[in-house]
């Protein structure tokens, strides 16, 4: 039977390797694909009803990541757990608030250096998460 801190371990490692590639992979779209990706969001943005849906797919994931990992270390796994606290407080937001959140997002969508800095924030988490996920 592992250890406690190892099953965190294990916990916080699994997380990582889920989390990683598919920030990588969104980030990669906004980066690499700004056009296509702005045309997206517009169409997202543009239906309450999936802002409501987002919501509660963000909210439900979040609260599944800190249940299964509330570590608030001084390592790289406190990052999971940020990521989890900020998916609830996000998917709350998405849910309670779909008006300002259409209109805040096609603010946003406006700005092109703000959506490159977003995307690549989103790559490098990703990379980070993936880095510390895999490694041996």
């Amino acid at each position: 039977m592992p250890a406690k801190g190892q099953d965190k371990m294990q916990t916080s490692r699994y997380l990582a390797r889920l989390i990683g590639p598919v920030a990588l992979a969104m980030g990669a779209c906004v980066v690499l694909n700004g056009a296509t990706f702005r045309l997206m969001a517009g169409q997202f943005l543009a239906s309450y009803a999936l802002i409501f849906l987002a919501g509660l797919l963000t909210l439900i994931a979040g609260i599944a990541i800190v249940l299964a990992h509330n570590v608030w270390t001084r390592d790289w796994r406190v990052i999971i757990t940020i990521f989890g606290w900020l998916a609830i407080v996000g998917g709350a937001v998405l849910i309670v608030f779909p008006e300002l959140v259409a209109s805040l997002g096609v603010a946003m969508l406006a700005q092109t250096g703000a959506l490159l800095f977003i995307g690549l924030g989103i790559v490098i988490l990703g990379a980070v998460l993936s880095y510390f996920g895999y490694r041996q």
